[in-house]
């Protein structure tokens, strides 16, 4: 039975940022960076694949780990991360897996003859002189690599570039020959980095990383991430190397930008750095990005917004929301995990959009997403520090005779939860909590108008709750 498909799109207890989406044989794989819950920097764990029908959305597989951190000959201690990859289909019809580790300035690739099975190692991208791409005197360290094959030609993205950097000049491109590895042209930049972005159009949104190339009809969409880093941005250009022009915003994973629901200026949650890309899938075209649980930069978790383009090519900005790839607003009855919340702030926080570092920007007073097991415990999220005032917004639900609300809560608290149907609306009822050590179900009659809604829970109190899910009937 097809299942209803929610963000994050893998289940609670996964951490695959920087997702890559490709169809291969009626099936999506995602490739991705991997985060460890509870890790002090970003990437510790091995490569992982996930794959779901692309009729199925909501019904995602395994695939199990697909590259191994040691499996680089520069990284047999595995003291380096595996940063974010991207993966493509190679001439002779193999896979190939192009990904750079976190402190050498190349471009590694490996290759498997399935899409998600053990990768292999294979060599690094390189000048026809045998000089690694990244060692050469004048090249730009390579970041973030994302692949293009087109015929017997691949072309490779790559970059990072701070605000005020000067000495990266912005996103590039370089054309690989039919073995994967050897340059055949030599990279040229094709979207600029802050300080050359003067009388460009990127102007605001100029290249920061997470370069990723797709193609739809004739035109080349190059999405990356932008300086403000909580966005993803696209260019297009009818050429791989050349001609690049910005777009747009995408999406943002804390809302910027959006007016539909709440005020421009206003993050509707906790922001930071973003990575993904497009993909067709059954004629409808989705964005795959991520967001940031646990109250850090280093646990972040995949999703999905449906997305169209206008008759010119352009995309509008989307919302994030809870439904994400389900193409529609999730069924109005039945329980659901609070970990799906779209939005989370509370009343007067500066919610945080951007930037990282060591440690954590939240702390006690702000709600997270978040676990009580181990890295790769299979058990379900909740949200953690829901102190008064603090609201987890879901969007959205197909509400039809909603007569009663459940919470299931823990925690030192005593208050009452709001529920509401827009975050600033009309208070429809209070659910009273209380202290409990263990998740307790607390109920109240509260008439949700039939409809399309948005729901929202804001805790009014004293204390802090956890929230573990919410049931509509």
């Amino acid at each position: 039975m097809k299942k209803q498909a929610f963000n994050p799109y893998l289940p609670a207890w996964e951490y695959v940022p920087d997702g890559e989406p490709y169809v291969f044989n009626d099936r999506v794989y995602v490739y991705g960076s991997h985060d460890r819950f509870n890790g002090h920097v970003f990437c510790l764990n091995d490569y992982v694949c996930w794959s779901a029908p692309i009729d199925d959305l909501g019904n995602w597989r395994n695939e199990g780990v697909i590259y191994l951190k040691t499996d680089d000959p520069l990284n047999p201690d595995g003291h380096m991360c595996l940063y974010a990859p991207d993966v493509t289909v190679g001439p002779d019809g193999r896979y190939y897996l192009f990904y750079v580790l976190d402190k050498v300035p190349v471009v590694s690739v490996a290759v498997c003859d399935t899409p998600a099975g053990k990768y292999e190692f294979y060599g690094y991208v390189k000048y026809e002189d045998g000089t690694r791409l990244g060692e050469r005197d004048g090249d730009e360290p390579q970041f973030d690599p994302g692949v293009l094959t087109e015929g017997p030609l691949t072309y490779l993205y790559t970059g990072f570039c701070a605000p005020g950097d000067r000495s990266r000049h912005g996103a590039m491109a370089t054309v690989l020959g039919p073995d994967m590895l050897t340059i055949v042209e030599e990279p040229v930049f094709i979207a600029p980095s802050q300080p050359y972005s003067e009388g460009s159009g990127f102007e605001g949104h100029e290249f920061f990383e997470a370069p990723s190339i797709r193609k739809r009809g004739d035109l080349y969409y190059l999405v990356y991430s932008s300086i403000v880093m909580h966005e993803l941005c696209y260019a297009t250009s009818t050429s791989p190397t050349a001609g690049f022009e910005y777009g747009g915003v995408i999406v943002s994973n804390c809302d910027l930008h959006i007016d539909t629901y709440k005020p421009a200026d206003m993050p509707m949650y906790y922001g930071g750095n973003n990575h993904g890309s497009i993909i067709e899938m059954n004629a409808d075209w989705y964005i795959f990005y991520h967001r940031h649980t646990n109250g850090d930069a280093f646990n972040r978790q995949g999703c999905i917004e449906k997305i169209s383009f206008q008759e010119d090519g352009s995309i509008p900005q989307v919302e994030i929301t809870s439904c994400g790839a389900n193409g529609s607003a999730l069924e109005g009855k039945g329980e659901y995990p609070a970990h799906i919340a779209c939005n989370l702030f509370t009343r007067d926080d500066q919610i945080y959009t951007g930037g990282f570092g060591a440690g954590a920007w939240l702390d006690s007073r702000f709600p997270k997403i978040t676990q009580d097991g181990r890295d790769g415990d299979e058990e379900i999220g909740y949200i953690a520090n829901m102190v008064d005032s603090a609201t987890a917004g879901y969007k959205y639900f197909h509400c039809h005779g909603i007569r009663q609300v459940t919470l299931r809560v823990r925690g030192y608290c005593s208050g009452a939860f709001e529920v509401k149907t827009s975050w600033d609306g009309p208070v429809l009822g209070t659910i009273p909590v209380h202290f409990t050590n263990e998740w307790k179900a607390y109920t109240a009659p509260i008439n949700i108008p039939d409809g399309t809604q948005a729901l929202y829970f804001t805790y009014r109190g004293n204390g802090g709750a956890s929230l573990a899910s919410f049931a509509l009937e």
